[in-house]
C-alpha cells in the first residue's frame, strides 16, 4: 500500500492574505488610490531623512568652521 502523495502548498504570506482582503473589499480605483497614497508617505518619509541628514551635515560644518 502506497502513502499518499503530499502537496506542499505555500503558507500566503502576511502581505498576500492583505492584499487579498483589499481586493475583496476595495473596487479597481480605491486599491490605486490606497497604494498611490502609500507611496506618497513613503516618499514623505524619505524626504524628511534626508532633511534631517542635511541639517546635521550643516550643522558639523559650520562647528568646525567656528
Amino acid at each position: 500500500m502506497q502513502a499518499a502523495p503530499v502537496r506542499a502548498t505555500a503558507i500566503p504570506s502576511f502581505t498576500d492574505a492583505l492584499r487579498a482582503v483589499e481586493s475583496l473589499l476595495l473596487s479597481s480605483g480605491q486599491r490605486t488610490a490606497r497604494r498611490n497614497a502609500w507611496t506618497s508617505v513613503l516618499e514623505d518619509r524619505r524626504r524628511a531623512k534626508d532633511r534631517v541628514e542635511a541639517q546635521r551635515v550643516l550643522e558639523q560644518s559650520l562647528a568646525v568652521h567656528s
